[in-house]
Order: C-alpha cells, then structure tokens, then sequence
C-alpha cells in the first residue's frame, strides 16, 4: 500500500487496485516468504501488500498478455474458487478463449487428446439432442443421456474452443489451483497468476502479488487482463 494517501492520489492505478482491496494479504502465519518483499505492513491482523510493488508486476503482466495477443496465442483462464469463477467465465467469454471456472480435471493440458475425446463427445451429444436425434431412445435412456451432457457441460463446456495446448495460463491462486499450475510447470506453460500472500510466487513467470481471496480484486484484475488483451 501507498505511504500515504496523496501518492494513492497521483497514481491512478494504484488508486484502483487499493479501491479494489487488492491491497489485502491474509494474517502472518499464513505468509509463504517468496512474497516478504510485497508486505507493507499489518492492519487488524491481517497483512497488507505494498501496492507500489504490485502496480510492475500487474504492469509486467498486462504487457506480456498485449504480446500474447498481437501474436494471437491462446490464453486458458482458471479460477474455481468462488470468489474467482465469474470473472474466469466472463474474462473466456469475452475474448473467446477457453476457461476452467470450476474443478479442474486432471490432464486438462497434460493429456489433452483425451480430454477432447471427451469434449467432442459433449458436441456429439448436444448436436444430437438439438436436432432431435434422440427420439429413438426410451424416456430413461434420453433421461441418463441428459444427465451426461450436464456433466460434461459442467466440466468441458469453457474448454470446447481449445484444440490444443494453451500458450499461457493466467490462474487465480495458484496454491488453489496447484494441479493446473503443476501441469503448466511440466509441459513449460508460462503462468500469469493473481498470487495472494500464502502463494509461492518463485516459480510463476508472471505473478501478480495481490488479494485473490475477494471478487472486487479479482474482477479489477481480470477486467485489466481482458483490455489488455483487446487492445
């Protein structure tokens, strides 16, 4: 956070992010130490980020998400947690690229061909259903049929524009999401990540040191993500 209010003044951005609550980390004992360097102090128990070091890395980030764009590689958004799903499923939406906004299924990109089986079979179906190719089958059968394109949906229904490996993960707290951060890692995925205190930031090519524990931080974020990525 700012020393004071007059430099949160001068400094749009980081006005922003403070208007956000970005500025929240969680109580010490939860701190990973990677993250020591962004902590301008304690409020109420909880630790609270220096902003004026969080404004390069959101910047650092905004930049290489521009140079993903101009090049138009693929991005895959991946926020389950509750205070993260909208802003994934907003942020897929509306850049038309592949989101996960719920649990991640092992394998998503580390196996990913058995993954689009899966996917394609969520098409197969859904075109069927829409056609009306499925009166041949009993109530019970179109019944568990529907019941499997609901799971399917839940499960594949941001990963249908993905045909191969994504060129990035942006990922809402990587120590939540730390099977997708793990296949990224192995397959040499660059991950752009809001990291909350408790994350370790050391193997993340982009972190974004902030709160990623509330929706107005989040949101602001991602909402920067997505202009940047417009532009």
């Amino acid at each position: 956070m700012p020393k004071n209010s007059e430099q949160t003044k001068q400094n749009p951005k980081i006005e922003a992010l403070f208007k956000a609550g970005a500025h929240f980390g969680f109580i010490k004992s939860r701190r990973h130490p990677t993250v020591s360097p962004f902590i301008f102090g304690v409020k109420n128990r909880v630790e609270i980020f220096n902003l004026e070091k969080t404004q390069p890395l959101l910047d650092d980030a905004l930049e290489y998400v521009k140079k993903l764009a101009s090049e138009k590689k693929t991005i895959l958004f991946v926020g389950g947690k509750s205070e993260a799903k909208r802003a994934t499923k907003k942020a897929g939406e509306a850049l038309n690229l592949p989101y996960v906004a719920g649990r991640w299924v092992g394998g998503t990109i580390s196996n990913f061909g058995e993954i689009r089986k899966r996917i394609e079979k969520l098409l197969d179906l859904t075109s069927k259903r829409e056609k009306g190719e499925l009166g041949k089958y009993t109530k019970k059968e179109r019944l568990l049929i529907d019941r499997e394109i609901e799971r399917l949906e839940t499960l594949f229904s941001g990963l249908v524009s993905l045909t191969k490996a994504p060129d990035a993960l942006f990922i809402v707290d990587p120590k939540r999401e730390h099977n997708a951060f793990a296949e990224a890692l192995a397959l040499n995925i660059p991950v752009i990540a809001i990291c909350g205190s408790d994350c370790d930031i050391s193997k993340v090519d982009y972190p974004i040191v902030a709160n990623d524990a509330t929706l107005s931080s989040v949101s602001y974020i991602v909402d920067e993500v997505i202009a940047a990525y417009k532009q």
